[in-house]
């Protein structure tokens, strides 16, 4: 039997927020949805529910003052992960999402499927980017904002044998290890310890941290030797 969750939906369009509750209730039979529609009393549902498995927060409704709300509810709340779901497909934005403690960013443009694999993944207790547009963007952009989105200097790449590469192209996707350990044909056991390799090499506390930096890499290059 599948587990059952508890998870808050904070939005403030009535029609998104049945639509994301019905993929929940598809997806996750049995879960417990929470609904609300402004920060002040998501704060306050979050304080009277400690065992919510995950908060889905609108960016826009009120109260939120765009990542400020974030924050806030991160602040409440550390230890329950809050998903950003947001109409907002720029890059810079889910960037920012993610460095203020958001453990996943899901737009709203999502396919169905989507969004059930990209819920599953976190509550994995992974972390979920959308890959379309963590990649947008990179034809057009100058070389001086490419050094800046991509921190890991060639000489730290080459520090990475091969194997190690090729997990961290997967987690840069987006991939759970459980998904790496299957389409690399290697214990879920060693794909861990290969990312806490990678951490360690690439000088970053936590997988979020080398996802977003390796997101424009051309692992391609690197792959060659």
């Amino acid at each position: 039997m599948e587990p059952a969750y508890k998870i808050l939906i904070a939005d403030d369009h009535p029609l998104f927020r049945e639509a994301i509750s019905s993929v929940i209730s598809s997806g996750f039979s049995g879960s417990e949805i929470i609904e609300t529609a402004d920060l002040d009393s998501a704060l306050e549902i979050t304080r009277e529910n400690d065992d919510l498995d995950l908060i889905l927060l609108d960016l826009n409704m009120p109260g939120m003052h765009g990542l400020n709300g974030l924050i806030s509810l991160r602040n409440e709340a550390p230890t329950i992960p809050v998903v950003i779901v947001s109409a907002e497909e720029d890059k810079q934005v889910v960037l920012q999402a993610i460095t203020y403690g958001a453990c996943g960013f899901i737009t709203k443009s999502s396919p169905r499927a989507q969004m059930t694999e990209a819920i599953q993944q976190i509550l994995n207790g992974n972390v979920y980017l959308p890959s379309d547009i963590i990649r947008t963007g990179k034809e057009s952009t100058s070389r001086r904002s490419r050094n800046e989105d991509n921190p890991i200097s060639p000489e730290l790449l080459n520090s990475l044998t091969r194997r190690q590469l090729l997990v961290l192209e997967r987690m840069s996707k987006g991939e759970s290890n459980k998904q790496i350990a299957y389409n690399l044909n290697i214990a879920e056991t060693t794909v861990k310890a290969h990312v806490s390799a990678i951490l360690r090499k690439l000088g970053v506390h936590n997988r979020v941290q080398a996802i977003l930096s390796a997101s424009d890499v051309d692992f391609s290059q690197y792959l060659k030797r």
